[in-house]
């Protein structure tokens, strides 16, 4: 299994783990990681493309070798980010239950674990796999754009809000008003992708003709 992680020495590690198809990755992923990392004190944040997502049709996200590229020239220059091929070498579908059970076995109790996602996300949390495990074994930073409410994720969780904000931090970040499906839409449209994601992923988006 080719993939970095940081190395625990026998200290407690804070680590941040950022999903998502990162198709492609943008600034406010990276916004966000940087935030999470200096608000939560984590040690690193370490990056896991998906390899075969379970709420998207596969047939519409690109190839998972291009979105580790360009995964990897957006973060390779910071310190604090990793990336990890695990989910991308895995053989099945990628289940966010399965990625937690294999850091907190790889690191035990000198681990606390933050899984970073959008707010929007969870609000479906509920329909994830054995997602009431997956709160046992590690808190949430959820990030959203400024004066997001809690009252939506009130209605939708129920009677479930209670027992899954208990593992949930909400973290603002402005950032994430940019979005991937609208560096796609520009690409395909002819319109300028700068600023919006880093300059050697805006490059290799272009070099291999993506999203065209």
């Amino acid at each position: 299994m080719s993939f970095l992680l940081p190395k625990a020495n026998g200290k407690q590690l804070r680590l941040g783990i950022m999903g998502g198809t990162f198709d492609p990755i943008h600034m406010g992923h990276l916004v966000t990681a940087e935030e999470a990392c200096q608000q939560f004190n984590l040690n690193n944040v370490i990056f896991m493309p998906s390899g075969e997502p379970p709420h998207k049709d596969k047939r519409q996200v690109t190839a998972a070798e291009h979105r580790y590229i360009m995964t990897m020239l957006a973060v390779v220059a910071n310190p604090c980010f990793t990336i990890s091929r695990m989910e991308i070498e895995s053989e099945r579908t990628s289940y966010t239950v399965d990625t937690v059970r294999r850091f907190c076995d790889l690191y035990g109790s000198n681990l606390e674990l933050f899984f970073i996602t959008g707010a929007d996300a969870i609000l479906d949390i509920t329909t994830w796999k054995n997602y009431e495990e997956i709160l046992e074994r590690c808190s949430f930073i959820a990030t959203s754009r400024p004066g997001y409410s809690l009252q939506k994720l009130r209605e939708v969780l129920g009677s479930a809000f209670a027992a899954v904000m208990q593992h949930i931090h909400l973290l603002e970040v402005p950032a994430m008003a940019i979005s991937s499906t609208e560096i796609r839409r520009r690409v395909a449209a002819g319109k300028t992708i700068r600023y919006l994601t880093p300059r050697p992923v805006e490059q290799y988006i272009y070099k291999n003709q993506l999203y065209r």
